[in-house]
């Protein structure tokens, strides 16, 4: 069942009087429920885009797109989402438990609840050890841990992550896919774009290909490896993008 839903979603971006920079362009796709679906694509492919436009921060130029059936700007529906940025901003002498309670309060949950839940999250997220430390003295790793555990604090049945691995050493790769697992285990849906091939291979169960604001690709690994001849994720990535460009020269006659 699909709890994540694009109906020819598009988005243009106006630069100038006559320049118009496809952001978006007429996607299609389904997130079924309990799954967690990796975007990819190269830097301006369009991930980030998709995202913010179903999370209602970006406005669409045409299409629709709904979440557990309701629009972008369902306050209701908002209430079951956690996302996490590519690149949050977090006050720096904040404490973890400090900032957590302040993303507590902007949903209004009860002291007693928020308590437990922030302790919960701490012990989630491996940072239970550091509870008065400031933010500003965090690693990279340990923020990215933090703003997880921000995404979850109302307890969401989706989370949307951008890029969550970015900067991350092996360790903190691994340990943030093993998250991932857990919490779809614990049957939530996740949503996320990503750079890092080898990670989106091992914990997604389907996958969309995005270049230029287009959906190139979207399925199983194994069914688009088999579709496209591929050996892996990567050689996959590669032809699909390839082919794309490929077309897109032809048909302006720039072909090499």
């Amino acid at each position: 069942m699909a709890i994540i839903e694009t109906k020819n979603l598009t988005k243009h971006y106006i630069l100038g009087k006559r320049k118009v920079v496809v952001g978006l362009e007429k996607v299609n796709l389904e997130v079924n429920e309990g799954e967690i679906f990796g975007i990819l694509g190269p830097n301006g492919s369009g991930k980030t885009t998709c995202l913010k436009l179903l999370l209602g921060i970006l406005f669409p130029t045409a299409g629709e797109a709904y979440i557990m059936g309701k629009p972008p700007h369902d306050v209701d529906m908002k209430k079951h989402v956690g996302f996490l940025p590519e690149n949050p901003y977090y006050y720096d002498y904040l404490t973890g438990p400090e900032l957590l309670q302040f993303y507590a309060s902007l949903f209004s949950l009860e002291a007693q609840t928020a308590k437990k839940r922030i302790d919960q999250l701490l012990e989630l997220v491996d940072l239970h050890n550091a509870k008065r430390l400031h933010l500003k003295h965090y690693s990279k790793g340990m923020l990215e841990r933090i703003g997880l555990a921000a995404s979850l604090i109302n307890d969401p049945e989706i989370l949307i992550l951008d890029e969550p691995t970015t900067g991350l050493d092996p360790i903190g790769c691994r340990d943030t896919r093993n998250l991932l697992l857990q919490l779809k285990q614990q049957g939530k849906t996740i949503l996320l774009s990503s750079h890092f091939l080898s990670e989106v291979e091992r914990v997604c169960d389907r996958i969309a290909i995005f270049h230029r604001g287009y959906l190139l690709a979207l399925g199983t690994l194994d069914g688009l490896n088999s579709q496209y001849q591929a050996t892996n994720l990567e050689d996959l990535f590669v032809k699909t993008i390839s082919s794309f460009d490929n077309q897109e020269a032809a048909k302006t006659g720039d072909v090499t």
